[in-house]
């Protein structure tokens, strides 16, 4: 399922829906339609469960194809939000998490030059989390190296605590895609949140695709674009550590519950790591996507 929050105009409530084929089928009017008790927001399907995605699913079977007045809306006509629009916790970062990554940022950033043993993870809080179509913002008292990252996210759906490896896939909801965008003279003594959690940092959307439908998310292409021009283009089998032990690693300390985002890393070809480097500037556009997922698209403004 490709599951989304939409506003079906500015001043209506952020809604749940999922999208099927070119509408937007509201959860909460669809189980009103078939008294079905469906949610109406994100993170309280997610709460529900492995059960919630099950009646979900025998509701959208149900009414397929005859849908009660109200219940679908055009794609077209509906405003998407971020899929959390406000995550409960931090967003878990994961650096140098592809090994060309590595290599251009031990040149350009002063980074180690040999692989992390072990995953290097910071935090985005919740604040920096903008949807489809928002704004990027370029403050320019404090940054004049703005650069890109495109990255798979990673949403948990069942409590991880100190869960082994092998387990770990068994509680990922869905997977999404973010861009970590990132100030990169804002670092401070080797500490990245003030970096890369600064307000609208965290471009997220345009939906949650259910872990079911994406048979091997260490297969999936990614690539993110400026203003039309491919500057990352790789695939999920490159990360260095793979989701599982992300996960793993996590919750052997942080415990992990419904609804944590995950950014799982990003290729090479960021700004910093170009010769000579790239940056974002006001009037850019940055477009990033994950194959089987989707695609993000958002300008860059001035403030």
């Amino acid at each position: 399922m490709r599951l989304v929050t939409y506003r079906r105009t500015i001043e209506t409530e952020a809604r749940l829906g999922v999208v099927e084929t070119d509408l937007v089928v509201d959860v909460e009017a669809l189980g009103l339609a078939c008294e079905a008790d469906l949610p109406a927001t994100m993170l309280e399907l997610i709460d529900l469960g492995p059960a919630g995605l099950a009646e979900l699913r025998a509701a959208l079977e149900e009414m397929r194809g005859h849908w009660p007045a109200g219940v679908a809306l055009p794609l077209v006509n509906v405003r998407l939000l971020a899929p959390i629009p406000r995550p409960r916790k931090n967003i878990f970062g994961i650096g140098l998490n592809y090994v060309e990554h590595v290599a251009e940022s031990a040149r350009t950033l002063d980074t180690a030059k040999d692989l992390p043993k072990q995953p290097v993870i910071f935090s985005k809080p919740p604040t920096c989390v903008i949807g489809p179509g928002d704004a990027i913002e370029h403050n320019s008292a404090l940054t004049q190296q703005l650069d890109w990252e495109v990255e798979l996210a990673v949403i948990i759906g069942r409590t991880a605590r100190k869960i082994a490896e092998a387990d770990a896939l068994s509680h990922v909801f869905g997977y999404s895609v973010m861009i970590d965008v990132s100030a990169r003279d804002n670092r401070r003594a080797g500490q990245w949140i003030y970096s890369k959690g600064q307000d609208t940092f965290g471009p997220f959307g345009p939906c949650i695709v259910t872990a079911d439908d994406v048979p091997d998310p260490h297969d999936l292409d990614l690539w993110l674009t400026v203003n039309g021009q491919t500057k990352q283009r790789s695939n999920t089998k490159h990360m260095l550590f793979k989701i599982p032990l992300l996960i793993a690693d996590i919750c052997a300390a942080i415990t992990l519950e419904p609804g944590d985002i995950i950014a799982t890393g990003t290729p090479d070809g960021v700004g910093a790591g170009r010769t000579p480097q790239e940056w974002l500037w006001p009037g850019d556009v940055v477009e990033a996507g994950v194959d089987g997922i989707g695609t993000i698209r958002h300008p860059v403004v001035a403030v």
